[in-house]
């Protein structure tokens, strides 16, 4: 298969700085479409990946799983796409389409494993895939997705992992306008939790560990803020919430938050990948029909569910945008919670 070069930003360690380097894209198949990335936002993702925290990271590590850029190639097969358009790529570009999770257009659960945007096996040119942090990426279009030209191109690009990994679980549990939601935590994920939820008519919650986040939360949509450490406070959410979406990243206690849901209620954990140390204490759980749950980002369909229904509401990511050449810098910012609430890196710094 023919290939070109390009630039691109990545790491050959995971103690090592990332730093521009050369990449290998493959040349446009009949299905494919090439795009020129516009933007890229900095998930933790990223970070976990080059630093090979999960294990398993490929090096070289390219990473960048929330890209938005114009089409610059269109294979002989593709219709619905042209040179020219808006585009997104998320968190996978390939998937069997065949097993039943991909027939329900549930692709983050292929049975088979999804290929990933980056750290991936690369079925074309062989080894792993390389992501969004580099100058173009050529992606099966059928992976692709439609990016509303009305949005903030910069700000859009979170919302194809943050955005969609809260998206995903308010879609699949039903929230509507007489939903209440909480939210447990304010970063990167909760904020769009927040967003999301208030738009589909939610009466939206955020727990808090410290009254200094009342402020930005009731900007972002919030109806109330609970602080999660005080008895009385929690004690009066009782028994309230439909549904909670928990992005806290690190292992902690969720059986505080268990009491305040409702009977069939849902704590359904987005942020954490790993094991509880806090024993669930199932009692309010049995008494109430209330279930803690999982989910993970979300299918290409859901993806552009989600992308339209913000071009219709103007919705997008509160972000800080960077050169790609501050990406080290940005990371360690990162890991101190330093952004408000993420971080997008403009391509053509590159």
């Amino acid at each position: 298969m023919n290939t070109y070069s390009v630039k691109a930003y990545g790491t050959e360690s995971k103690e090592a700085d990332l730093k521009e380097m050369n990449i290998e894209r493959r040349e446009a198949t009949p299905k494919d479409v090439e795009i020129e990335i516009l933007f890229c936002g900095v998930c933790h993702s990223d970070l976990h990946t080059a630093r090979n925290d999960w294990g398993g990271t490929k090096y070289p590590a390219v990473p960048g799983h929330e890209i938005v850029g114009r089409i610059t190639k269109v294979g002989s097969e593709v219709s619905k796409f042209k040179v020219g358009d808006l585009a997104g790529v998320g968190c996978i570009v390939d998937s069997c389409g065949t097993c039943e999770s991909c027939k329900q257009d549930l692709e983050q659960y292929c049975q088979t494993g999804f290929v990933g945007t980056y750290n991936g096996k690369d079925e074309h040119l062989g080894g792993h895939t390389f992501g969004g942090y580099s100058q173009k990426v050529v992606v099966d279009a059928d992976h692709v997705l439609r990016i509303p030209e009305n949005l903030d191109l910069a700000a859009v690009a979170p919302l194809l992992c943050a955005g969609i990994t809260t998206w995903s679980p308010l879609r699949h549990w039903n929230v509507g306008p007489n939903s209440k939601v909480a939210v447990v935590g304010l970063g990167g994920l909760g904020h769009m939790a927040i967003k999301l939820a208030k738009g589909l008519g939610a009466e939206v919650t955020l727990f808090s560990r410290t009254p200094g986040k009342t402020e930005d939360a009731k900007q972002l949509g919030a109806d109330h803020v609970v602080i999660s450490t005080d008895k009385e406070e929690m004690k009066s959410v009782a028994g309230k919430f439909d549904v909670i979406i928990d992005t806290v990243p690190y292992d902690h206690d969720v059986n505080p938050y268990i009491s305040t849901l409702t009977i069939n209620g849902t704590h359904v954990l987005v942020g954490y990948l790993g094991g509880l140390e806090n024993i669930i204490n199932t009692v309010p759980m049995i008494m109430g029909r209330k279930s803690v749950a999982g989910s993970v980002i979300g299918g290409i369909a859901e993806t552009q569910e989600m992308l339209d229904f913000c071009g219709e509401h103007n919705i997008v990511s509160e972000i800080e945008i960077i050169k790609m050449q501050e990406i080290n810098e940005a990371y360690e910012r990162m890991l101190k919670s330093d952004v408000r609430y993420r971080f997008v890196i403009d391509m053509q710094s590159l």
